[in-house]
């Protein structure tokens, strides 16, 4: 059986309508693909952008719409268009690959691009606790925030601490409870989680840490609307009038549970290029595909652990990665680059031109401060900050890699060469253009750190 390509692909079905979906749609088109495209989508609305439902919660009464912000027109690009007929069931065979939608149709193409994206995490006895994660979501919750209400909020991460800060600005009374010690610290570490929890007191919000939630509960048995409780591992009870769930996000995979192997997080690992590896623990009833099953299969987005050249493989959750990746994945599912999986002193050494590389990329905008991360923290990274967290104005974090080296690095002036994994940017919107073109190489960024971490001096120019 030949490998697909463009000269025997008639047929391609994207499940998810949101970016990664529609930026797939649109690479198809814009590299020639003539053939049949079939977009299913869950929510019943056109693509839209998540980031704004939390940062701008109360600014927009609607989602900030792809057809407008990017110019995707998903009717024109595709030729059978459900927006709310998500897919329940794939089978994949050497010839062809089936997806099963909620109204029993089985939709057959040549090809599928997996990009149904993340939900929520709700744990169980946390019934009367609501999520942020779609616009049906951001439309409840914008009505329910009024002057006086009580909200709390469950996690102290990204969502959280957008949404806390957002609902204390318009008068909310906002208690916000973390099981860890600080705000960020899965995210970010403990040392800078720890420099953002006085934000909360400065916005009017109180963080309430180390203590977990056991139960989220209605507050009243005899009418369910009567707000909610909230029982802490330690026994405390908060009242509220509403609770949101805030404590992160897994891939929307579990439609694909017995089809493909998945990984323990629920993701779907992936070369470079984005084509399912296929990769399985031994209890996975998906077991094994075979290779030609396995070339039809390709996945991008929320759902994709995908391989990168600095970082290895890196989960799927980044807005970047969704935004960049389907062009890359478009070209190497219609045969255009047939080597998009190669390293790239290997497409070097063969004259192709090297894959536009981008980092992994956050941004956040909580209780009046701007965060911009690029790269992915690790535990075993050593922190160092540019400039004081404690002083007005913007400052930085660096993540160093703790490399075990007898004979480290130094400049002619002696400072240490240290290789960067992460940089986080706070209040500091004229060294986010620089900081992103650093890290959006395909090599480490490695610096001079007497010179990076002197404020005075610009990041791109303690590079090395």
């Amino acid at each position: 059986m030949p490998t697909p390509s463009a000269q025997v692909l008639s047929s391609v079905v994207v499940v998810g309508a949101g970016l990664a979906g529609a930026q797939t749609a649109a690479a198809l088109r814009k590299h020639g693909f003539e053939g049949r495209v079939t977009v299913l989508g869950a929510e019943g609305l056109p693509p839209y952008d998540r980031p704004p439902l939390s940062k701008e919660l109360l600014k927009r009464t609607e989602p900030v719409w792809l057809a407008d912000d990017l110019g995707i027109d998903l009717p024109s690009l595709a030729d059978d268009l459900r927006l709310a007929d998500p897919a329940v069931r794939l089978e994949v065979e050497r010839e062809h690959v089936v997806v099963r939608t909620t109204s029993g149709d089985d939709v057959v193409a040549d090809a599928v691009v997996l990009a149904s994206g993340s939900e929520p995490v709700r744990p169980a006895g946390w019934d009367a606790a609501v999520t942020l994660h779609s616009a049906a979501d951001a439309e409840r919750l914008r009505a329910a925030l009024v002057p006086g209400m009580r909200l709390v909020v469950v996690g102290a991460g990204w969502i959280g601490a957008e949404v806390a800060g957002v609902a204390a600005g318009a008068g909310a009374r906002v208690t916000v409870v973390e099981a860890g010690p600080v705000p960020l610290e899965r995210q970010l570490g403990r040392r800078v989680g720890g420099h953002l929890a006085p934000w909360y007191d400065a916005a009017g919000v109180t963080l309430v840490t180390d203590v977990a939630v056991d139960q989220v509960l209605p507050g009243s048995q005899e009418d369910a609307q009567d707000g909610a409780r909230v029982t802490l591992a330690d026994g405390r009870v908060l009242e509220a009038d509403l609770v949101l769930a805030a404590v992160g996000a897994r891939p929307a995979s579990g439609w694909l549970t017995g089809s493909l192997p998945r990984e323990a997080n629920g993701g779907l690992r992936v070369n470079r290029a984005g084509r399912f590896m296929g990769m399985h623990s031994p209890t996975d009833p998906a077991g094994r595909l075979h290779l030609d099953a396995l070339r039809r299969v390709w996945v991008v987005g929320d759902l994709a652990t995908r391989e990168h050249p600095v970082f290895g493989p890196v989960p799927g959750g980044h807005w970047s990665a969704a935004l960049h990746d389907p062009d890359v994945t478009v070209r190497a599912l219609l045969g255009l680059d047939e080597r998009a999986a190669e390293p790239e002193h290997v497409r070097a050494r063969l004259g192709l031109a090297p894959i536009p590389v981008h980092a992994p990329y956050v941004f956040s905008q909580q209780l009046g401060h701007d965060l911009a991360l690029f790269g992915v923290p690790s535990p075993f990274d050593e922190v160092v900050l540019r400039g004081d967290p404690t002083a007005a104005g913007g400052w930085a974090a660096l993540y160093l890699e703790n490399a075990l080296d007898r004979h480290p690095r130094r400049t002619p002036d002696g400072h240490r060469v240290a290789t960067v994994r992460a940089v986080l940017l706070v209040d500091s919107p004229r060294e986010v253009g620089q900081a992103r073109k650093l890290m959006n190489r395909g090599v480490p960024l490695t610096v001079d750190l007497d010179r990076a971490l002197d404020p005075a001096i610009k990041l791109k120019d303690a590079a090395v």
